[in-house]
């Protein structure tokens, strides 16, 4: 696991000048800043492989624009919304950041999008998962690129309710990102004509699910859908093992799994589980190059958040070179017409409402038999194209669209 800590947010926040010297004055040289997890629950999704990604996209662009060297700075939001909008508002503000990315909840995301509109600077999200942020709460000024909880809960509620699995209980992170999940794979299940039978909700970073795998467990529901994430996710599936839900008969699902997850587990304990994401390294030539390049850097293969995060920083600086400017509007139009094509995906748009749409992908966890080499721990079912994993344009409640 890759992290930093420190005492506060701030102490984490670290300068990178990138193609020359430290000497570009602050507000002329094109300046990126990461609200990451280092310390916690989502930093293996994200965190230090976030960074990573980012540095790989700023050396790709040659590591100057405009003359200048793009700087590139990093902090802790320790998966608060306050520190969120607080280091958003001074990088905006006072140090001259011109787009954020990642942010690692969906709570720290929207803060951090307030500071966004007051201050008309580009905010990238490519670890939080709401449906929100392109929905009611949808901002001229975000783009959501990975994943969200429609695409996850339209992908695998949706497969899993086809299969057979009519009955679910939900075990769910108590806050946005888990409500989210519960209510868009529930009203999934219910569409396709099955039932919820209840849930139990936890707090962030939770170490002891017995009270809640009990409840699962006395629902006599078919599914358990895990509507949580990263080390939540991991310690559910440990221990429903250890409670013997699945050798009881229900199943687990996976609603937002990354590789990262299957990795900590172990295909002996994850085989079988059906996941979707948007990139996986060993899909072909393309996600195979960037995949081992990333390993060489952090050891281990990438999530679909860290690929999304080089993905995404690597469509604003080549909408900046194409604008011709850092600034706001002429970089956000660019990024809209540009269509979004490498290492992440080939086939990717960015829609009016800041939603990144791209294919999605339907796996299944190999058994440990099946695998060939280290991190080969899927197999592909189906890739599911973006107009149908994501919601659609007129859905949403996004105030930005106009709808007749």
């Amino acid at each position: 696991m890759f992290f930093a800590k420190a005492a506060t947010a701030a102490a984490l926040c670290v300068a990178i000048t990138f193609g020359g010297s430290a000497s570009a004055q602050t507000g002329s040289a094109v300046k990126i800043g990461l609200l990451g997890d280092f310390s916690s629950v989502y930093s293996d999704i994200g965190g230090m492989g976030n960074v990573e990604a980012v540095k790989m996209a700023i050396e790709d662009m040659g590591g100057t624009m405009f003359g200048r060297p793009i700087e590139f700075i990093h902090a802790d939001v320790q998966n608060k919304a306050d520190i969120a909008a607080s280091l958003a508002r001074r990088w905006y503000e006072n140090e001259g950041v011109d787009m954020i990315i990642d942010l690692p909840t969906s709570a720290t995301a929207l803060a951090a999008m307030e500071m966004s509109k007051r201050f008309e600077k580009i905010m990238i999200v490519t670890d939080a998962a709401s449906s929100d942020i392109t929905g009611k709460s949808c901002s001229p000024y975000t783009a959501h690129w990975t994943y969200d909880t429609y695409s996850n809960a339209h992908t695998v509620g949706s497969a899993i309710v086809k299969n057979g699995g009519d009955t679910w209980f939900f075990i769910t992170a108590d806050y946005l990102f888990g409500h989210s999940i519960e209510r868009d794979t529930g009203e999934v299940v219910k569409a396709a004509g099955g039932k919820v039978l209840g849930s139990a909700r936890h707090p962030l970073n939770n170490a002891d699910f017995s009270s809640y795998l009990l409840q699962a467990q006395s629902s006599k529901a078919k599914i358990v859908g895990m509507a949580n994430g990263g080390g939540d996710t991991i310690n559910t599936i440990k221990q429903a093992t250890e409670f013997g839900l699945v050798a009881g008969g229900q199943k687990l699902a996976g609603i937002v799994m990354f590789i990262s997850d299957i990795h900590s587990l172990g295909l002996k304990m994850a085989k079988g589980l059906i996941v979707t994401e948007a990139y996986y390294w060993d899909l072909n030539d393309r996600t195979r190059a960037f995949g081992n390049r990333f390993f060489e850097r952090m050891k281990r293969m990438p999530t679909m958040n860290q690929a999304a995060t080089y993905s995404a920083a690597l469509h604003y600086l080549k909408a900046a070179k194409a604008a011709g400017s850092k600034d706001t509007a002429p970089v956000l139009a660019k990024m809209r017409e540009t269509p979004v094509r490498d290492a992440f995906t080939d086939n990717g748009y960015l829609r009016e409402d800041g939603r990144m749409v791209h294919s999605m992908f339907l796996f299944e966890v190999k058994k440990p038999e099946e695998s060939k080499a280290p991190w080969d721990y899927y197999k592909l079912l189906a890739e599911v194209p973006g107009e149908q994993a994501f919601r659609p344009l007129k859905d949403g409640n996004c105030p930005l669209i106009k709808t007749n």
